[in-house]
C-alpha cells in the first residue's frame, strides 16, 4: 500500500513485483505526476490487517480514518484512488494503520 503527498493512494498485489538480484535497477510501484505528488509512505499489508483502518495525516493538521479494504487494488503503475482531499497547498505528512 502506498500513499502520494496529495493525497493519493492504492493497495497492489504484491505478486506483482519481481525479486530482483545485485544490479536490478529498480521497479516502479505508482505513477508518480504533478497531480498524485510523490510518494509518501508505503508499507506490505497482511491479510489479517485488512479489517484495519488507516489513518492519514496532513501538515496543516487535517486527520482522516478510512477502512484499508475500501482502498482499491491497483496494478503497479498506476496513480491510485484519492484517499484525502487537500486544501490550498496543504500535503500529506504521516499514514499510518490501526
Amino acid at each position: 500500500m502506498v500513499v502520494s503527498e496529495n493525497g493519493y493512494g492504492k493497495r497492489s498485489d504484491l505478486k506483482l513485483y519481481k525479486i530482483q538480484k545485485r544490479g536490478g535497477s529498480g521497479i516502479k510501484t505508482a505513477s508518480v505526476t504533478v497531480k498524485t505528488g510523490k510518494l509518501v509512505g508505503g508499507r506490505i499489508v497482511n491479510a489479517d490487517e485488512i479489517e484495519s483502518d488507516l489513518f492519514v495525516t496532513s501538515t496543516k493538521g487535517q486527520i482522516i480514518r478510512i477502512p484499508l479494504k475500501s482502498i482499491s487494488v491497483l496494478g503497479r503503475a498506476t496513480q491510485g484512488v484519492r484517499i484525502m482531499n487537500m486544501k490550498g497547498g496543504d500535503k500529506v505528512g504521516a499514514s499510518t494503520i490501526i
